[in-house]
């Protein structure tokens, strides 16, 4: 069985519905990668799993023993590892710790939480050959208070800009997070690569 490429994610933009979930053993890798177009191996596993109050807790060697467990027991999904609080803080700690996460875990992509503000930092890793997925709105690592996001003209305004500078920058797909309907769905008109909605809306590419 091949893995799926990000070739492959790509060219389901507006076409066909992308499945992607989260898993951090290698059980639920097992029964997810029959399924899914991409697993993401997510910072989460900290309050999931250790009981942990905020994901801004994990440590990357943590999470890096989760990724090898679940990119070693699934065949075909594209396997994505979320970037840890602090781990990607500026462009060359970003990509040292990218590479140590591709090299040790052999994983497809990493994630990144961030628009506009870590452009330069996705750059740097995609122009180096280190596939990234984005994630705008709602963001778990730096946000304060969890409620919707996109309520008002402001707020929505500079997720739309995030998305299409992420777009633009060379992610191969976007996760938004938590965001009003009707923002998502522009967003997902507007920008050239998939989106991935996490409680956003229906008219993304995938949930």
């Amino acid at each position: 069985m091949q893995r799926k490429k990000i070739k492959n994610i790509l060219n389901k933009k507006a076409k066909v519905p992308i499945i992607c979930l989260t898993a951090y053993s290698k059980p639920i890798a097992e029964i997810l990668d029959k399924y899914c177009d991409i697993i993401l191996v997510g910072d989460s596993v900290g309050m999931v799993l250790y009981g942990m109050k905020t994901t801004k807790e994990i440590k990357l060697e943590t999470m890096i023993n989760h990724a090898k467990a679940v990119k070693s027991n699934s065949k075909k999904s594209l396997v994505v590892f979320d970037m840890p609080y602090k781990t990607y803080s500026n462009k060359f700690t970003a990509y040292n710790n990218a590479k140590k996460v591709i090299q040790l875990t052999k994983c497809d992509a990493v994630k990144l939480e961030g628009g506009k503000k870590i452009i330069e930092i996705v750059k740097y890793l995609t122009n180096r050959g280190i596939p990234v997925m984005g994630h705008i709105g709602l963001l778990p690592q730096s946000s304060t208070k969890f409620k919707l996001k996109g309520k008002n003209f402001g707020e929505r305004i500079k997720i739309l800009e995030d998305a299409i500078a992420l777009s633009n920058s060379g992610v191969f797909a976007i996760v938004i997070e938590c965001v009003v309907e009707s923002l998502a769905k522009k967003i997902t008109k507007t920008v050239n690569v998939p989106t991935i909605g996490i409680g956003a809306s229906k008219y993304c590419d995938g949930q």
